[in-house]
Protein backbone atom coordinates (compact mmCIF):
# COMPACT_ATOMS: atom_id res chain seq x y z
CA UNK A 1 0.00 0.00 0.00
CA UNK A 2 1.28 3.11 -1.49
CA UNK A 3 -0.71 5.27 1.20
CA UNK A 4 0.11 5.70 5.23
CA UNK A 5 -3.91 5.64 6.24
CA UNK A 6 -2.88 7.95 8.83
CA UNK A 7 -1.66 10.64 6.85
CA UNK A 8 -4.78 10.86 4.49
CA UNK A 9 -6.52 11.36 8.09
CA UNK A 10 -4.91 14.07 9.38
CA UNK A 11 -4.95 16.00 5.75
CA UNK A 12 -8.97 15.38 5.72
CA UNK A 13 -9.40 16.49 8.96
CA UNK A 14 -7.07 19.69 9.01
CA UNK A 15 -9.39 20.30 5.62
CA UNK A 16 -7.33 19.74 2.94
CA UNK A 17 -8.48 18.37 -0.89
CA UNK A 18 -7.39 14.48 -1.20
CA UNK A 19 -5.82 12.93 -4.35
CA UNK A 20 -7.82 10.59 -6.31
CA UNK A 21 -5.49 7.66 -5.93
CA UNK A 22 -5.46 8.47 -1.86
CA UNK A 23 -9.55 8.00 -1.53
CA UNK A 24 -9.02 5.02 -3.74
CA UNK A 25 -6.19 3.04 -1.98
CA UNK A 26 -8.04 4.05 1.14
CA UNK A 27 -11.47 2.78 0.77
CA UNK A 28 -10.03 -0.26 -1.46
CA UNK A 29 -7.60 -0.87 1.27
CA UNK A 30 -10.69 -1.11 3.92
CA UNK A 31 -12.64 -3.36 1.10
CA UNK A 32 -9.99 -5.92 1.48
CA UNK A 33 -9.20 -5.94 5.18
CA UNK A 34 -5.95 -4.05 5.07
CA UNK A 35 -7.01 -1.19 6.81
CA UNK A 36 -8.92 -1.23 10.31
CA UNK A 37 -12.65 0.14 11.29
CA UNK A 38 -11.01 2.10 13.63
CA UNK A 39 -8.98 4.29 10.79
CA UNK A 40 -12.23 4.70 8.46
CA UNK A 41 -14.35 5.63 11.13
CA UNK A 42 -12.02 8.41 11.80
CA UNK A 43 -11.74 9.32 8.39
CA UNK A 44 -15.29 9.50 8.30
CA UNK A 45 -15.72 11.39 11.08
CA UNK A 46 -13.11 14.12 9.23
CA UNK A 47 -15.30 14.03 6.25
CA UNK A 48 -18.23 14.61 8.67
CA UNK A 49 -17.10 17.46 9.86
CA UNK A 50 -14.72 18.94 7.17
CA UNK A 51 -16.79 17.57 3.60
CA UNK A 52 -15.66 16.48 0.22
CA UNK A 53 -15.44 18.72 -2.76
CA UNK A 54 -17.16 17.25 -5.97
CA UNK A 55 -13.87 15.32 -7.64
CA UNK A 56 -13.67 13.76 -3.85
CA UNK A 57 -17.00 12.23 -4.16
CA UNK A 58 -16.44 11.48 -6.81
CA UNK A 59 -13.14 9.67 -6.37
CA UNK A 60 -14.95 7.62 -3.33
CA UNK A 61 -17.99 6.52 -5.40
CA UNK A 62 -15.60 5.42 -8.18
CA UNK A 63 -13.70 3.22 -5.48
CA UNK A 64 -16.72 1.96 -4.02
CA UNK A 65 -17.91 0.82 -7.32
CA UNK A 66 -14.74 -0.67 -8.15
CA UNK A 67 -14.70 -2.98 -5.16
CA UNK A 68 -16.98 -5.34 -6.55
CA UNK A 69 -18.72 -6.38 -9.69
CA UNK A 70 -20.97 -4.07 -12.34
CA UNK A 71 -23.53 -5.02 -14.19
CA UNK A 72 -24.73 -3.53 -17.51
CA UNK A 73 -28.80 -4.22 -17.35
CA UNK A 74 -29.13 -2.42 -20.58
CA UNK A 75 -26.49 -4.42 -22.87
CA UNK A 76 -27.57 -7.74 -21.26
CA UNK A 77 -31.54 -6.79 -22.06
CA UNK A 78 -31.19 -4.45 -25.26
CA UNK A 79 -33.23 -1.99 -23.59
CA UNK A 80 -32.56 1.18 -21.82
CA UNK A 81 -33.41 0.04 -17.85
CA UNK A 82 -34.98 2.56 -15.04
CA UNK A 83 -34.28 2.72 -11.53
CA UNK A 84 -35.75 4.51 -8.53
CA UNK A 85 -34.38 5.58 -4.90
CA UNK A 86 -35.70 6.87 -2.21
CA UNK A 87 -33.76 8.58 0.91
CA UNK A 88 -36.10 6.74 3.54
CA UNK A 89 -39.31 7.86 5.49
CA UNK A 90 -42.06 7.24 7.53
CA UNK A 91 -44.71 5.37 5.37
CA UNK A 92 -42.05 5.46 2.12
CA UNK A 93 -43.78 2.72 -0.04
CA UNK A 94 -43.00 4.28 -3.19
CA UNK A 95 -40.88 2.15 -5.11
CA UNK A 96 -43.25 -1.21 -4.65
CA UNK A 97 -46.07 1.32 -6.65
CA UNK A 98 -43.85 2.64 -8.90
CA UNK A 99 -42.51 -0.44 -10.04
CA UNK A 100 -44.83 -2.39 -11.49
CA UNK A 101 -46.83 0.63 -12.85
CA UNK A 102 -43.41 1.52 -14.96
CA UNK A 103 -42.69 -2.37 -16.19
CA UNK A 104 -47.21 -2.29 -17.23
CA UNK A 105 -45.83 0.70 -19.38
CA UNK A 106 -43.54 -1.22 -21.21
CA UNK A 107 -40.59 0.35 -19.37
CA UNK A 108 -37.74 -2.24 -17.89
CA UNK A 109 -37.77 -1.31 -14.23
CA UNK A 110 -34.47 -3.07 -12.61
CA UNK A 111 -33.95 -2.06 -8.48
CA UNK A 112 -31.23 -2.97 -5.85
CA UNK A 113 -32.79 -2.16 -2.74
CA UNK A 114 -31.52 -2.04 1.37
CA UNK A 115 -33.03 -2.82 4.24
CA UNK A 116 -34.42 -0.43 6.84
CA UNK A 117 -32.93 0.61 9.66
CA UNK A 118 -34.80 2.88 12.94
CA UNK A 119 -37.91 4.38 12.11
CA UNK A 120 -37.85 4.56 7.77
CA UNK A 121 -38.26 1.06 6.79
CA UNK A 122 -36.69 -0.28 3.91
CA UNK A 123 -38.19 -1.73 1.17
CA UNK A 124 -36.68 -5.39 1.33
CA UNK A 125 -38.28 -5.39 4.38
CA UNK A 126 -42.04 -4.55 3.44
CA UNK A 127 -41.62 -6.73 0.06
CA UNK A 128 -40.75 -9.73 2.58
CA UNK A 129 -44.32 -9.28 4.36
CA UNK A 130 -45.34 -10.92 1.61
CA UNK A 131 -45.34 -14.76 1.85
CA UNK A 132 -42.43 -16.54 -0.03
CA UNK A 133 -40.93 -13.57 -1.48
CA UNK A 134 -37.50 -14.03 -2.31
CA UNK A 135 -35.15 -11.04 -2.42
CA UNK A 136 -31.81 -12.47 -2.44
CA UNK A 137 -31.82 -13.19 -5.75
CA UNK A 138 -28.23 -14.19 -8.26
CA UNK A 139 -26.70 -11.25 -10.35
CA UNK A 140 -27.63 -13.53 -13.55
CA UNK A 141 -31.74 -14.36 -11.89
CA UNK A 142 -31.69 -10.67 -11.74
CA UNK A 143 -31.05 -9.84 -15.20
CA UNK A 144 -33.56 -12.26 -16.70
CA UNK A 145 -36.32 -11.20 -14.65
CA UNK A 146 -36.10 -7.59 -15.74
CA UNK A 147 -35.75 -9.00 -19.33
CA UNK A 148 -38.71 -11.76 -18.83
CA UNK A 149 -41.25 -10.02 -16.09
CA UNK A 150 -40.02 -6.08 -16.98
CA UNK A 151 -39.63 -5.48 -12.96
CA UNK A 152 -37.37 -7.02 -10.29
CA UNK A 153 -36.26 -5.28 -7.04
CA UNK A 154 -33.82 -7.42 -4.79
CA UNK A 155 -31.30 -7.27 -2.29
CA UNK A 156 -27.84 -6.13 -2.41
CA UNK A 157 -25.45 -8.47 -3.26
CA UNK A 158 -22.14 -9.63 -1.77
CA UNK A 159 -20.58 -9.40 -5.49
CA UNK A 160 -21.52 -5.74 -6.01
CA UNK A 161 -20.46 -2.73 -4.12
CA UNK A 162 -19.06 -4.59 -1.49
CA UNK A 163 -17.30 -1.72 0.49
CA UNK A 164 -20.33 0.57 0.34
CA UNK A 165 -22.03 -2.43 2.77
CA UNK A 166 -18.69 -2.32 5.25
CA UNK A 167 -18.68 1.41 4.86
CA UNK A 168 -22.42 1.73 5.45
CA UNK A 169 -22.46 -0.36 8.47
CA UNK A 170 -19.74 1.28 10.30
CA UNK A 171 -21.33 4.93 9.56
CA UNK A 172 -24.11 3.57 11.20
CA UNK A 173 -22.23 3.10 14.56
CA UNK A 174 -19.88 5.80 14.29
CA UNK A 175 -22.83 8.74 14.00
CA UNK A 176 -21.09 9.50 10.58
CA UNK A 177 -24.42 8.51 8.23
CA UNK A 178 -26.22 11.98 7.93
CA UNK A 179 -22.54 13.32 5.88
CA UNK A 180 -24.10 14.84 2.37
CA UNK A 181 -21.12 13.25 0.37
CA UNK A 182 -21.20 10.28 2.17
CA UNK A 183 -24.66 9.58 1.37
CA UNK A 184 -24.30 10.66 -2.28
CA UNK A 185 -21.49 8.11 -3.01
CA UNK A 186 -23.11 5.37 -1.11
CA UNK A 187 -26.61 5.39 -2.75
CA UNK A 188 -25.04 6.60 -6.34
CA UNK A 189 -22.21 3.90 -6.45
CA UNK A 190 -25.12 1.13 -6.25
CA UNK A 191 -27.27 2.98 -8.45
CA UNK A 192 -24.35 3.18 -10.66
CA UNK A 193 -23.13 -0.24 -10.92
CA UNK A 194 -26.60 -1.84 -10.66
CA UNK A 195 -26.81 -0.76 -14.88
CA UNK A 196 -29.87 1.24 -14.82
CA UNK A 197 -29.07 4.24 -17.35
CA UNK A 198 -31.85 6.31 -16.06
CA UNK A 199 -32.70 6.96 -12.63
CA UNK A 200 -35.18 8.93 -10.23
CA UNK A 201 -34.22 10.25 -7.06
CA UNK A 202 -36.63 11.15 -4.42
CA UNK A 203 -34.94 13.05 -1.28
CA UNK A 204 -36.92 13.59 1.48
CA UNK A 205 -37.17 16.80 3.50
CA UNK A 206 -38.41 17.50 6.54
CA UNK A 207 -38.58 16.69 10.10
CA UNK A 208 -39.14 12.18 9.28
CA UNK A 209 -36.02 12.67 6.92
CA UNK A 210 -32.14 12.80 6.79
CA UNK A 211 -32.23 15.85 5.44
CA UNK A 212 -34.59 18.69 7.54
CA UNK A 213 -34.43 21.42 5.32
CA UNK A 214 -35.06 22.52 1.62
CA UNK A 215 -31.44 23.87 1.50
CA UNK A 216 -29.77 20.99 2.67
CA UNK A 217 -31.89 18.17 0.12
CA UNK A 218 -31.39 20.41 -2.70
CA UNK A 219 -27.60 20.04 -1.74
CA UNK A 220 -28.04 16.30 -1.84
CA UNK A 221 -30.10 16.33 -4.99
CA UNK A 222 -27.33 18.34 -6.93
CA UNK A 223 -24.44 16.05 -5.74
CA UNK A 224 -26.36 12.46 -6.58
CA UNK A 225 -26.78 14.21 -10.37
CA UNK A 226 -23.84 15.50 -10.90
CA UNK A 227 -22.60 11.37 -9.78
CA UNK A 228 -24.87 10.14 -11.95
CA UNK A 229 -24.17 12.49 -14.81
CA UNK A 230 -20.41 12.46 -14.78
CA UNK A 231 -21.34 8.61 -15.06
CA UNK A 232 -23.33 8.92 -18.04
CA UNK A 233 -26.60 8.16 -16.38
CA UNK A 234 -30.37 10.08 -16.78
CA UNK A 235 -30.52 11.49 -13.04
CA UNK A 236 -34.18 13.15 -12.24
CA UNK A 237 -34.22 13.98 -8.41
CA UNK A 238 -37.69 14.77 -6.88
CA UNK A 239 -37.59 16.60 -4.00
CA UNK A 240 -40.47 15.60 -1.28
CA UNK A 241 -42.68 16.38 1.91
CA UNK A 242 -41.92 14.00 5.17
CA UNK A 243 -42.78 16.76 7.48
CA UNK A 244 -45.96 14.38 7.79
CA UNK A 245 -46.26 10.27 6.76
CA UNK A 246 -46.38 9.00 3.13
CA UNK A 247 -49.92 8.12 2.88
CA UNK A 248 -51.53 6.56 5.56
CA UNK A 249 -50.37 3.01 6.01
CA UNK A 250 -46.75 3.26 8.35
CA UNK A 251 -45.90 -0.65 8.68
CA UNK A 252 -44.53 -3.59 6.29
CA UNK A 253 -47.30 -5.77 5.34
CA UNK A 254 -50.12 -2.32 5.69
CA UNK A 255 -48.09 -0.35 2.88
CA UNK A 256 -47.94 -3.44 0.96
CA UNK A 257 -51.32 -3.17 1.14
CA UNK A 258 -51.77 0.44 0.73
CA UNK A 259 -48.89 0.20 -2.66
CA UNK A 260 -51.56 -1.99 -4.37
CA UNK A 261 -54.28 -0.15 -3.41
CA UNK A 262 -52.29 2.74 -5.16
CA UNK A 263 -51.97 0.34 -8.31
CA UNK A 264 -54.90 -0.38 -8.42
CA UNK A 265 -55.71 3.76 -8.30
CA UNK A 266 -57.60 3.40 -5.11
CA UNK A 267 -54.26 5.31 -3.17
CA UNK A 268 -54.09 8.25 -0.76
CA UNK A 269 -53.98 11.72 -2.66
CA UNK A 270 -50.71 12.57 -1.72
CA UNK A 271 -49.10 8.50 -2.19
CA UNK A 272 -50.85 8.56 -5.19
CA UNK A 273 -49.44 12.21 -6.23
CA UNK A 274 -45.87 10.83 -5.88
CA UNK A 275 -46.11 7.92 -7.52
CA UNK A 276 -47.62 9.25 -10.59
CA UNK A 277 -44.61 11.96 -10.12
CA UNK A 278 -42.06 9.33 -10.50
CA UNK A 279 -43.45 6.67 -12.88
CA UNK A 280 -44.60 9.91 -15.35
CA UNK A 281 -40.51 10.78 -15.17
CA UNK A 282 -39.64 7.28 -15.39
CA UNK A 283 -41.51 6.65 -18.43
CA UNK A 284 -40.69 10.17 -19.68
CA UNK A 285 -36.62 9.01 -19.10
CA UNK A 286 -36.93 5.83 -21.13
CA UNK A 287 -36.43 4.09 -24.27
CA UNK A 288 -40.07 4.88 -25.95
CA UNK A 289 -39.49 8.34 -27.16
CA UNK A 290 -42.79 10.44 -24.41
CA UNK A 291 -42.59 13.42 -23.97
CA UNK A 292 -43.76 14.10 -19.67
CA UNK A 293 -47.68 14.53 -20.71
CA UNK A 294 -47.23 11.47 -23.01
CA UNK A 295 -45.54 9.62 -20.16
CA UNK A 296 -48.43 10.68 -17.65
CA UNK A 297 -51.26 10.00 -19.73
CA UNK A 298 -49.86 6.49 -20.07
CA UNK A 299 -48.98 5.83 -16.90
CA UNK A 300 -52.58 7.07 -15.97
CA UNK A 301 -54.01 4.46 -18.48
CA UNK A 302 -51.46 1.81 -17.33
CA UNK A 303 -53.72 2.37 -13.89
CA UNK A 304 -56.79 2.65 -15.02
CA UNK A 305 -56.94 -0.41 -17.68
CA UNK A 306 -55.60 -2.96 -14.71
CA UNK A 307 -52.39 -3.96 -16.37
CA UNK A 308 -50.82 -2.41 -13.54
CA UNK A 309 -51.80 -4.34 -10.91
CA UNK A 310 -51.63 -7.55 -13.34
CA UNK A 311 -47.73 -6.23 -13.77
CA UNK A 312 -47.41 -6.08 -9.95
CA UNK A 313 -49.10 -9.92 -9.62
CA UNK A 314 -46.71 -11.10 -12.53
CA UNK A 315 -43.96 -9.58 -10.65
CA UNK A 316 -44.28 -10.79 -6.89
CA UNK A 317 -45.25 -14.30 -8.50
CA UNK A 318 -41.64 -14.56 -10.28
CA UNK A 319 -40.02 -13.91 -7.14
CA UNK A 320 -41.96 -16.71 -5.38
CA UNK A 321 -44.36 -14.71 -3.65
CA UNK A 322 -48.10 -15.06 -3.04
CA UNK A 323 -49.85 -11.64 -4.07
CA UNK A 324 -52.84 -12.21 -2.21
CA UNK A 325 -53.54 -9.73 -0.29
CA UNK A 326 -55.35 -11.91 2.37
CA UNK A 327 -52.14 -13.53 2.37
CA UNK A 328 -50.23 -10.57 4.23
CA UNK A 329 -50.14 -10.80 8.23
CA UNK A 330 -52.47 -9.09 10.27
CA UNK A 331 -51.40 -8.02 14.00
CA UNK A 332 -53.87 -9.51 16.92
CA UNK A 333 -54.76 -6.31 17.96
CA UNK A 334 -56.06 -3.42 16.06
CA UNK A 335 -56.59 -0.09 18.40
CA UNK A 336 -58.60 3.39 17.08
CA UNK A 337 -57.09 6.17 18.40
CA UNK A 338 -59.96 8.71 18.94
CA UNK A 339 -59.53 12.58 18.87
CA UNK A 340 -59.83 14.26 22.42
CA UNK A 341 -60.59 17.65 20.94
CA UNK A 342 -62.46 19.61 17.95
CA UNK A 343 -60.35 21.13 15.53
CA UNK A 344 -57.80 20.88 12.36
CA UNK A 345 -55.02 19.03 12.20
CA UNK A 346 -52.26 21.96 11.96
CA UNK A 347 -49.32 19.03 12.11
CA UNK A 348 -48.53 15.44 12.06
CA UNK A 349 -44.94 14.67 13.20
CA UNK A 350 -43.30 11.99 11.06
CA UNK A 351 -40.39 11.00 13.38
CA UNK A 352 -43.03 10.82 16.10
CA UNK A 353 -45.05 8.60 14.00
CA UNK A 354 -41.69 6.40 12.86
CA UNK A 355 -40.53 5.59 16.71
CA UNK A 356 -44.09 4.44 17.08
CA UNK A 357 -44.00 2.19 14.72
CA UNK A 358 -40.55 1.06 15.62
CA UNK A 359 -41.21 0.71 19.03
CA UNK A 360 -43.91 -1.76 17.66
CA UNK A 361 -41.89 -3.76 16.33
CA UNK A 362 -42.03 -2.43 12.69
CA UNK A 363 -38.75 -1.66 12.14
CA UNK A 364 -35.59 -2.27 13.71
CA UNK A 365 -32.66 -0.22 16.09
CA UNK A 366 -29.78 -2.47 14.92
CA UNK A 367 -29.08 -4.85 12.33
CA UNK A 368 -29.80 -8.04 13.78
CA UNK A 369 -32.85 -7.08 15.00
CA UNK A 370 -35.80 -9.23 13.93
CA UNK A 371 -38.90 -7.28 12.50
CA UNK A 372 -42.68 -8.04 13.10
CA UNK A 373 -44.42 -7.34 9.81
CA UNK A 374 -47.85 -7.56 10.74
CA UNK A 375 -47.59 -4.35 13.08
CA UNK A 376 -47.90 -0.61 11.96
CA UNK A 377 -50.47 2.68 12.34
CA UNK A 378 -53.20 3.51 10.03
CA UNK A 379 -52.93 7.75 10.55
CA UNK A 380 -56.55 8.13 9.47
CA UNK A 381 -56.43 12.19 9.96
CA UNK A 382 -53.46 14.05 8.00
CA UNK A 383 -52.47 17.77 8.10
CA UNK A 384 -55.58 20.19 7.18
CA UNK A 385 -58.08 18.03 8.47
CA UNK A 386 -61.26 18.66 10.72
CA UNK A 387 -62.05 16.44 13.53
CA UNK A 388 -64.39 16.53 16.17
CA UNK A 389 -63.57 15.32 19.50
CA UNK A 390 -64.09 11.22 19.45
CA UNK A 391 -63.65 11.13 16.15
CA UNK A 392 -61.15 8.27 14.80
CA UNK A 393 -57.85 9.78 14.48
CA UNK A 394 -55.64 6.79 13.66
CA UNK A 395 -55.64 3.35 14.11
CA UNK A 396 -53.24 0.67 15.89
CA UNK A 397 -51.94 -2.70 14.60
CA UNK A 398 -49.70 -4.21 17.16
CA UNK A 399 -48.65 -7.24 18.84
CA UNK A 400 -50.39 -6.86 21.92
CA UNK A 401 -52.25 -4.75 24.71
CA UNK A 402 -49.66 -2.84 25.84
CA UNK A 403 -47.63 -1.71 23.16
CA UNK A 404 -51.07 -1.06 21.33
CA UNK A 405 -51.65 1.19 24.48
CA UNK A 406 -48.12 2.85 24.54
CA UNK A 407 -48.20 3.74 20.19
CA UNK A 408 -51.63 5.30 20.86
CA UNK A 409 -49.99 7.84 23.44
CA UNK A 410 -47.51 8.42 21.39
CA UNK A 411 -49.91 8.98 18.39
CA UNK A 412 -51.70 11.51 20.24
CA UNK A 413 -48.45 13.82 20.85
CA UNK A 414 -47.79 13.48 17.07
CA UNK A 415 -51.10 15.40 16.43
CA UNK A 416 -50.60 19.36 16.64
CA UNK A 417 -54.35 20.58 16.28
CA UNK A 418 -55.67 24.30 15.83
CA UNK A 419 -58.49 26.80 14.63
CA UNK A 420 -57.43 27.31 10.78
CA UNK A 421 -55.98 24.46 8.23
CA UNK A 422 -52.37 25.55 7.61
CA UNK A 423 -51.83 26.43 3.97
CA UNK A 424 -52.47 23.46 1.31
CA UNK A 425 -48.86 22.15 -0.37
CA UNK A 426 -48.54 19.31 -2.48
CA UNK A 427 -46.15 16.38 -1.55
CA UNK A 428 -43.73 17.23 -4.30
CA UNK A 429 -41.91 20.41 -3.26
CA UNK A 430 -39.57 20.87 -6.31
CA UNK A 431 -37.43 19.07 -9.45
CA UNK A 432 -34.21 19.23 -10.48
CA UNK A 433 -33.37 17.95 -13.86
Amino acid sequence: MSIRPADVIERKRNGEELPTDDIRELVLGYGRGEIPDYQLAAFCMAVWFRGLSAAETLAMTEAIIESGETIQLGEAIGRKVVDKHSTGGVGDKTSIAVAPIVAACGVPFGKMSGRGLGHTGGTLDKLESIPGFRVELTLDEFVTQVRDVGVAVIGQTADLVPADKQLYALRDVTATVDSIPLIAASIMSKKIAAGAEAIVLDVKVGDGAFMRTLPEARKLAEAMRELGTRAGREVVCLLTDMDQPLGRAVGNALEIREALETVRGDGPPDFTELVLAAASRLVALSDLGLDEAAARARVEAAISDGSAEDAYRRWISAQGGDPAEDRLPTAPVVRTVKAEQDGVVSRLHALDVGIAALELGAGRRSKGDEIDHSVGLIVVKKRGDHIERGEPIAEVHAADEASADEAARRLRGAYEFGDEAPEASGVVLDVIG
